[in-house]
């Protein structure tokens, strides 16, 4: 490969792998990189989110107790399907726990088959109306990942206080793994090591898999012959589908799971 098409190549990659960037001067002085926010990632995860409370909105308002519509019938058998998790693995008594599992679960689905979409379709019309970069896969991006399992983690610390009280939380980070008092000093580090595993495993696993797929479409649209790109990228994309229903069941089913370890004495 010559110099000049390895650039090529880099630059393709690269620029599929960009974010639309936003920041303002006065948040970028003060905050640094932190002060960038992701306009392509807010954009579309709101506009999926927006979509999914709409449309749970309208079924509720038009369900009905006879010969429901197909559309009503997915629904249902998706709320039936979380709901069963929800009894299976909470032991506690929390009314937020389904409708969260099941706003999860969608959510990240429908931000997880954006992955589908031909991957030079949308930059390329965007790019035609000015926007330089844009990826359509807002979990490939880790600020996403991270603020949706950093919320769950509030989550789990502020029913675990108020579960067990300010003495009971206290009690499970000085006490374990080793149940002794003078062991505290050795059980608070590996205790704070265990919370923060669960955040960072929730947003990593997420993240990986969803950015590795989306790099093996990016490889995949670099072959120079369109069938090819078909007959490559058509099987992969049937492989990904499992690979986006598994990584959004298990951020449900994990966040069910840390949220009823939360609600239970240790």
């Amino acid at each position: 490969m010559s110099s000049g098409a390895a650039e090529s190549t880099q630059q393709y990659v690269a620029h599929h792998l960009k974010n639309m960037p936003w920041t303002h001067a006065f948040l970028q002085d003060k905050l640094g990189d932190f002060g960038i926010v992701n306009i392509d990632t807010l954009i579309v995860s709101f506009l999926l989110g927006s979509f999914i409370l709409g449309l749970f909105y309208i079924l509720a308002r038009r369900a009905t107790s006879g010969i429901p519509s197909k559309l009503q019938n997915f629904v249902e058998i998706l709320f039936e399907f979380v709901q069963k998790q929800v009894k299976e693995t909470f032991q506690g008594n929390n009314p937020l726990i389904a409708p969260l599992a099941l706003t999860i679960f969608v959510w990240i689905l429908l931000m997880n088959l954006m992955d589908l979409i031909p991957i030079d379709l949308v930059p390329s019309l965007l790019g035609k109306a000015g926007v330089p970069y844009w990826r359509m896969v807002p979990t490939t991006d880790l600020n996403l990942t991270f603020s949706m399992s950093l919320s769950v983690f509030a989550l789990i610390i502020f029913y675990s206080i108020k579960e067990k009280g300010w003495g009971g939380f206290a009690k499970e980070l000085l006490l374990h793994p080793f149940p002794y008092v003078w062991f505290a000093p050795i059980n608070l580090p590996l205790s704070i090591i265990h919370e923060l595993a669960k955040p960072v495993s929730l947003a990593l696993r997420l993240f990986g898999n969803l950015f590795s797929g989306e790099v093996i479409f990016i490889l995949i649209a670099l072959f120079p012959i369109w069938w090819l790109q078909w007959v490559l990228g058509f099987p992969w994309a049937i492989f990904h589908i499992l690979i986006i229903f598994i990584q959004a069941f298990i951020f449900m089913i994990l966040t069910i799971v840390y949220l009823s370890l939360a609600h239970e004495s240790h």
